[in-house]
């Protein structure tokens, strides 16, 4: 298979055939329509009063980055995932390692998670480990390789490259992950943060096999349940809305676009385009939103003119008086989430970018 489509594809005609499959319309009319252009997007969207919210959540993060790259006073101080959701959050903004407003401390978030990664690949800061360390390894590698991306420094090359191997032999006979660097049992949460690492990994030139994509994409399917949302596992479950935008986001990055399953997943999605209510303020709110918007994004056309500003508009009525988000998790996890999901229409992650 074409394991990743070429970035410059148009995605015109793919979101087209979205609408109509079997004869029938599976979206309002309109729903869905040609990708509007990205530089337009961040103008339109990304409004003054918006962008003031995201340098007030850029500046608290700066603050409460520890001397050797951490992040988190307390639970998950020194998480891997953490470190790594900021470095990003702050390379939206258009900072690189070394380079721009946060540079620095992009370029800490890099040392601390170099510095974590073991001699088989595995990234994590063992003491600030939580139930689910491949989270942190799906995230820090994610984070690692689009740093590489733009660095190309050898000696990340080198680490990243394990952890990119880590990835690959743990996957599970079904082709998926679980919490732990053991090829054992596998859900659609974690799988979707080593797809996405693997995606980034390939986009910076690195070696993925394809064998790897295609079992992932046989498991995310399989994980698909008849009302167009995804289950938790495959033995079965009901759907929901955060594992049902991680679903379609990793077949996304497994570069399946055209597809029944991503038609029948938007579907289900549009029943939670956000209006002023937050889905209550648990770790899962942050997580849903971090993959519905990279969603509708990706498929973009009305469905995105109407997510974006409404999601926007909720996060920017829940930021706090220092400028961050609060969570069940940390307030740095909140407000990595909020400024990754605020700052989409920047383009500027690569693994964001169309």
């Amino acid at each position: 298979m074409n394991l990743f489509l070429p970035q410059n594809l148009s995605r015109r005609g793919v979101l087209v055939r979205f609408l109509v499959v079997g004869g029938s319309s599976l979206f309002p009319a309109g729903i869905l329509s040609a990708a509007p252009d990205p530089e337009k997007s961040a103008v339109d969207l990304i409004t003054p009063r918006t962008d003031q919210a995201i340098r007030r959540g850029l500046d608290f993060l700066a603050t409460r980055q520890e001397e050797d790259g951490a992040f988190g006073p307390s639970g998950y101080r020194r998480n891997v995932a953490i470190c790594a959701l900021a470095g990003m959050a702050l390379m939206a903004s258009g900072s690189t390692p070394g380079r721009g407003p946060y540079g620095t401390h992009v370029q800490k978030c890099i040392d601390y998670l170099l510095a974590n990664t073991h001699d088989n690949g595995f990234i994590c800061d063992a003491p600030a480990s939580s139930h689910g360390p491949m989270y942190g390894h799906g995230f820090a590698t994610l984070f690692l390789a689009q740093s590489y991306g733009m660095s190309q420094n050898e000696q990340l090359r080198k680490k990243l490259t394990r952890a990119i191997r880590l990835i690959v032999t743990t996957q599970n006979s079904e082709g998926g992950w679980r919490y732990q660097p053991q090829p054992t049992d596998a859900d659609i949460s974690v799988t979707v943060c080593q797809i996405m690492a693997l995606r980034a990994a390939r986009n910076a030139g690195l070696h993925v096999p394809n064998e790897t994509i295609d079992k992932c994409i046989e498991y995310v399917k399989k994980s698909q349940n008849p009302d167009g949302g995804f289950r938790y596992m495959l033995p079965g479950g009901p759907s929901a809305f955060p594992r049902s935008a991680a679903g379609i986001v990793a077949l996304y990055s497994a570069g399946v676009y055209d597809d029944t399953a991503i038609t029948r997943g938007l579907q289900y999605l549009m029943r939670y385009l956000p209006r002023g209510r937050p889905m209550g303020r648990t770790s899962h709110y942050f997580y849903g939103h971090y993959y519905a918007i990279q969603a509708l994004w990706h498929t973009g056309g009305s469905a995105w003119a109407a997510w974006y500003p409404a999601i926007r508009d909720e996060l920017m009525a829940m930021q706090q008086g220092q400028g961050h988000w609060a969570n069940s998790i940390c307030p740095e996890y909140a407000t990595a989430m909020a400024l990754l999901i605020l700052q989409v229409p920047n383009n500027s992650l690569p693994i964001f970018q169309r």
